[in-house]
């Protein structure tokens, strides 16, 4: 189990090194074919800039996003006490609980540390699930907050949408210069044209391969700590069950905080697939079965 958890910090730290790697090596091209080195480093600046105010108002973003309302014990003492106990028992603040109305079976965690996590989870999900289930779904959220997969997702997500907004900037600017009638200014229009493809081409499809890619890490991370905090195999497994066979599109999926789910909330059932934020049930159903025989 151990081994499985360390070689999935190891995935995801590849994963993002590339990207950010990535990301460098086309702000240095930028520099050099614009002929102002200083550039590169304004881009590079502004990508770490909003990458930084994604982290930090990323939760509130998702709480209104999703429509989740913050609960005390006397609202919902099961939820509450399966997660207060779960704290306790791994020394970790007590976060904020939220409930979110909806039938669809589902449940996230957000929050940039542990000082400041929400769990949540949809009425569904607590009408369908015992306590064992609850427990088994509580403690995989629980685990993204220990491991800090949040605060990951939170840069990779404010990464590719920096990304995003300087190529649309550069081909705005494109255009513009497309007006100039100096070939000064055709060459700097070509080069602006050739930025926003390689941004756009980043924003569509390589950015959210590599957020899939980390997310499923992720994921598969959160299964082997979850069921490490309560020892209990069983009943992540079976809760993973249900939420296959039980599961529908959220009233409020949000495609932008889909990765944050323990389901899906969009395409409940997901088919292997490069670009599904979650791996398949079976899979991950199969890899806590292996994992539990070596308790």
């Amino acid at each position: 189990m151990y081994s499985a958890i360390a070689a999935n910090k190891r995935n995801t730290f590849i994963i993002v090194a590339g990207f950010i790697l990535l990301l460098g090596g086309i702000a240095l091209w930028w520099g050099a074919y614009s002929g102002n080195g200083s550039s590169a480093l304004l881009i590079i600046g502004f990508v770490a800039a909003y990458a930084i105010f994604q982290y930090y108002a990323g939760s509130r973003l998702a709480i209104t996003m999703s429509g989740a309302k913050q609960i005390e014990k006397r609202d919902n003492p099961r939820l509450w006490n399966i997660v207060e106990n779960l704290s306790i028992s791994q020394g970790m603040p007590m976060p904020k609980v939220y409930v979110i109305q909806d039938p669809a079976p589902n449940a996230f965690a957000t929050g940039r540390n542990p000082e400041h996590a929400i769990v949540a989870s949809t009425t569904g999900l607590l009408e369908i699930m015992d306590d064992n289930e609850l427990e088994g779904v509580m403690a995989h959220e629980m685990a993204h907050v220990k491991n800090y997969d949040i605060r990951v997702s939170m840069i990779v997500f404010g990464l590719i949408s920096a990304v995003g907004i300087l190529a649309d900037f550069a081909i705005r600017m494109a255009w513009y210069s497309s007006m100039g009638r100096s070939k000064q200014s055709g060459q700097l229009g070509l080069i602006l044209v050739a930025v926003g493809v390689v941004g756009m081409i980043i924003t569509w499809i390589i950015g959210p391969l590599v957020s899939a890619a980390v997310s499923r890490q992720r994921e598969y991370l959160a299964d082997a700590s979850g069921i490490a905090m309560t020892r209990y195999p069983d009943g992540l497994a079976s809760a993973l069950t249900k939420l296959g066979e039980y599961g529908r599109p959220m009233k409020r999926a949000n495609s932008a905080m889909a990765h944050m789910y323990i389901n899906d909330p969009i395409k409940p059932g997901v088919v292997e697939r490069a670009f599904s934020t979650h791996p398949p049930i079976p899979k991950r159903v199969e890899r806590l079965n292996q994992i539990g025989r070596e308790f």
